[in-house]
């Protein structure tokens, strides 16, 4: 090999040599740049949240006035009193539903348990309750220095799941649910594929943490599924005259 030829060799090697860090640089930029783990669209809807009020995209079940989103537990009119922004449990006139069905939800309550407590105690202070599908109740109860079975309180699944904390107010003060809720699923042969499972923050304060439910309430034995589609919500008539008010879902 010629000097001439040779020179050009080392030159072209030295070149190409110099260009591998280069490309490698390169390459590590691209995979730091920041927009390769952007994603655009979908874009989110956008859902006003005024204060004090329902968010845009939720259904308004009861706005202080209106009941006629509930119906009774026997499918007529709804037999509690409504006054000054609230509705509350006539004792002995039984429970309502909502007229629409649900599965999947997010849930907002405002309950208040009456002031009254003299000769009232355990599960006879301020007893309702909030029935996810009919099936699945999360207790309403007055909890506020009143001492009953752990899982029967406010906050619980009742007789399933006892709440994480109590975060009762006094009676007579309005308290807040807030829930999402989760439907069990069942196969087209009726075997559960997927359990209920619910979250709740009572007073902003978290009580039920994704708990997952072994099946429908029940008062006396062990809880279990039976397969059923989506189902009302329904609010307990338990001779207490228990308050309730904004009252709005959001379909998940």
């Amino acid at each position: 090999m010629d000097d001439t030829l040779m020179i050009r060799s080392l030159l072209i090697a030295t070149g190409l040599l110099a260009a591998v860090p280069a490309l490698a640089q390169n390459g590590a930029d691209a995979a730091r740049d920041p927009r390769k783990t952007e994603v655009w669209t979908p874009v989110p809807a956008v859902v006003a949240t005024p204060v004090g009020k329902a968010p845009s995209d939720a259904i308004v079940l009861f706005d202080g006035k209106d009941v006629s989103a509930w119906e009774s537990e026997q499918g007529g009119r709804v037999p509690w009193k409504v006054a000054d922004g609230a509705m509350t449990v006539v004792p002995g006139s039984k429970g309502i539903r909502t007229r629409q069905r649900f599965c999947d939800v997010q849930l907002h309550v405002e309950w208040r348990t009456p002031t009254e407590t003299k000769g009232f105690d355990g599960q006879n202070r301020g007893n309702s309750g909030i029935f996810l599908q009919e099936l699945y109740e999360l207790q309403v109860l007055d909890s506020y220095n009143n001492p009953t079975y752990a899982n029967g309180q406010a906050g619980s699944i009742y007789k399933q799941a006892m709440p994480r904390v109590n975060a009762s107010r006094a009676p007579g003060q309005w308290q807040v649910y807030d829930i999402i809720w989760k439907a069990p699923r069942f196969s087209q042969g009726g075997g559960l594929t997927s359990p209920a499972r619910i979250t709740v923050l009572h007073n902003g304060v978290l009580v039920q943490d994704d708990t997952v439910l072994a099946g429908r309430t029940e008062y006396i034995g062990a809880p279990s599924y039976a397969p059923h589609a989506c189902a009302p919500l329904y609010l307990q008539e338990h001779d207490s005259k228990v308050s309730y008010r904004n009252i709005w879902v959001r379909e998940l």
